[in-house]
């Protein structure tokens, strides 16, 4: 972008001068008598508050290059931190909130942070009962109750910010550590520069726009969707604090753009469909509508469906788009795979979603769908400036500006993902179709080999099994060195319940041992299997009681599965599948659910 500062250190600075009084952020402050409580600064405003951050960090001694650790929500003194941090000339550490205590420790600690700013008490106190194991960390600050350390001078903090190169570190982002404790992956201002050259030409925004952020800001997009928002002088609209209230706030937010995650893309197309399936012909008539949708959003709605099309525009699209606030242009996904029917529903109703493909390591793009060229079912072409090949294996390798100089203090580690001519092995599978459109297909090190050798790629089965039914809220496969895959599978609670109560069933205590339940449980797996090669299928299952969680040790902070813990705690269920063989009838247990056997496809699946 032509007159973006070189380094995020002058970055509020640079806004500042260009958007002065223009809304630059809103954020909640609670509901009261019928107010919704949003309040707003502007661009001056950010800047001001970011100077007294920078300026109280230089104030406390923090030299440029001094790792300084975040450990909050997402939230407007996130945004204060994150600019003051890099004005200061030192580097970002975010932490996730939700990290648990030997994560917290492992990142403080191997970051050698001097400094945390932490979001309250809460956090303060636990960083507070680890300093022993962090002699490094000088100062823990609290955002809610602003502490008073002397406060340098805004010329030396205007120094220090010019005295910043591109090729200084900006962050130090540890990965989610989905097989040990995570890494830091060091990301530098020209790194981050080198993204928003690539991607901004890719979309449009501005003053007037408004970006709905709830994703973490401790993760990598959500602080580049920061950066972009910002540097076009649009306005970042901060969730609530409560993601069970994210639906309800868009509407009042009406955001113009949105990034998520899939999952809350396909919430709402479930739950339309639900609704509309408790109607006389809810279901043929929802789906006869996002079919117009889809010929009328390509340019080729016939003239006799106009009036059924005007009927959709009333009934399904418009509502649709309502619930999103009535505004938004477009959204942003990645992370995951989000299902193929789910993004027509949403193109039906007039909402575009692109999907988007990165990694810590490439700064978190490398290739992305947008306005000007999309391919559904694809992560979009290479940005500009980054270079993408298959390896002979199936690898995806990656090379860029964009591309990480390395993890912070494990060369050995570095060496092993970056080699000699600057490829980056990004670990993910994957194809580049005869338009330059990459499709990811799995993970290399989830790969799994059976006692037969053949290899599976579990998250093709996977996500087909969640795709099959808005019950599953994840499938899990396991079968490497054993004979065939099998897998674990969890419900999505607020679906069963909401699927139960439209039958008006009583669940009891555990819906996983409920017929009907176990049921649509063994119809997704049956379908998932009729789309996948024979080795792939699933031969058992388990429907667990309870869902994978961050706190159990199952799912890493940006809730990717932890499949060595998986397999750790549902060791006994797993055994059980095999042990049972493929006749047996499973039952359930405690903590470990209910067995389904038996899955043939065309033929359904048989519940044990």
């Amino acid at each position: 972008m032509d007159g973006r500062p070189d380094t995020l250190a002058e970055f509020t600075q640079w806004t500042e001068e260009r958007y002065g009084p223009t809304p630059a952020l809103r954020f909640r402050t609670g509901p009261a008598d019928g107010d919704p409580g949003w309040r707003t600064r502007s661009y001056a405003e950010l800047a001001a508050e970011v100077r007294t951050v920078g300026r109280r960090l230089l104030g406390l001694g923090v030299a440029a290059g001094d790792r300084v650790a975040v450990l909050a929500e997402t939230r407007p003194e996130w945004t204060y931190a994150h600019f003051g941090i890099l004005a200061a000339g030192a580097v970002l550490v975010p932490v996730y909130p939700t990290a648990g205590e030997e994560e917290l420790a492992w990142v403080l600690s191997d970051s050698g942070a001097v400094v945390a700013l932490c979001e309250d008490a809460a956090q303060a106190a636990r960083v507070e009962a680890l300093r022993p194991k962090l002699p490094a960390l000088r100062e823990v600050l609290r955002m809610d109750a602003p502490q008073g350390p002397p406060l340098a001078t805004g010329a030396a903090l205007a120094a220090r910010a010019a005295s910043v190169t591109p090729g200084a570190d900006a962050a130090i982002v540890y990965t989610s550590g989905t097989t040990g404790l995570p890494k830091g992956c060091r990301l530098t201002h020209g790194n981050l520069g080198a993204v928003q050259d690539a991607t901004l030409p890719l979309t449009r925004g501005g003053p007037g726009d408004s970006t709905y952020l709830y994703l973490p800001l401790a993760h990598l997009l959500a602080q580049l969707i920061q950066f972009t928002t910002l540097l076009r002088g649009g306005e970042l609209c901060y969730f609530g604090g409560r993601v069970e209230d994210v639906v309800a706030e868009l509407a009042q937010a009406r955001p113009t753009h949105l990034p998520s995650v899939p999952r809350l893309f396909e919430k709402v197309h479930a739950v339309v469909a639900a609704l509309a399936e408790g109607t006389e012909r809810g279901r043929e008539r929802f789906e006869e509508a996002v079919r117009l949708g889809l010929l009328a959003a390509d340019g080729r709605l016939p003239d006799t469906a106009e009036e059924a099309y005007a009927e959709a525009e009333r009934s399904l699209y418009a509502p649709v788009r309502a619930a999103f606030g009535g505004r938004l242009e477009w959204a942003l996904t990645g992370g995951a795979p989000i299902a193929p029917a789910t993004l027509d529903f949403l193109r039906a109703c007039g909402i575009r979603v692109f999907e988007g493909y990165g990694m810590t390591e490439s700064a978190g793009v490398i290739s992305l769908n947008h306005p000007g060229a999309v391919r559904p079912g694809t992560v979009g072409r290479p940005v500009a400036g980054c270079e993408v090949r298959i390896a002979a294996d199936g690898e995806v390798l990656a090379r860029g500006p964009m591309v990480f100089p390395g993890y912070h203090g494990d060369p050995a580690a570095t060496a092993r993902v970056l080699d000699a001519d600057g490829w980056l092995h990004t670990g993910d599978l994957g194809r580049l179709d005869e338009d330059g459109f990459l499709t990811i297909t799995g993970r290399k090190k989830e790969l799994i080999i059976t006692s037969a050798g053949k290899n599976i790629t579990p998250t093709e089965v996977e996500f087909a099994v969640r795709n099959a039914s808005p019950l599953v809220s994840r499938a899990v496969l396991v079968g490497d060195r054993r004979p065939h895959p099998v897998a674990l599978i969890t419900l999505d609670g607020p679906e069963v319940a909401a699927w139960a109560a439209r039958r008006s069933l009583d669940l009891g205590t555990s819906p996983a041992a409920h017929p009907q339940v176990r049921a649509l449980v063994a119809e997704a797996v049956a379908a998932a299997n009729a789309t996948v090669s024979r080795p792939a299928r699933i031969r058992a299952f388990r429907i667990l009681d309870g869902e994978l969680s961050v706190a159990d040790g199952t799912l890493t902070p940006t809730l990717k599965l932890r499949r060595g813990a998986v397999a750790e705690r549902y060791a006994a269920e797993i055994e059980a599948l095999y042990a049972d063989g493929t006749s047996g009838r499973g039952g359930t247990s405690g903590r470990g659910g209910t067995s389904g056997r038996g899955v043939t496809p065309g033929q359904g699946v048989t519940p044990g």
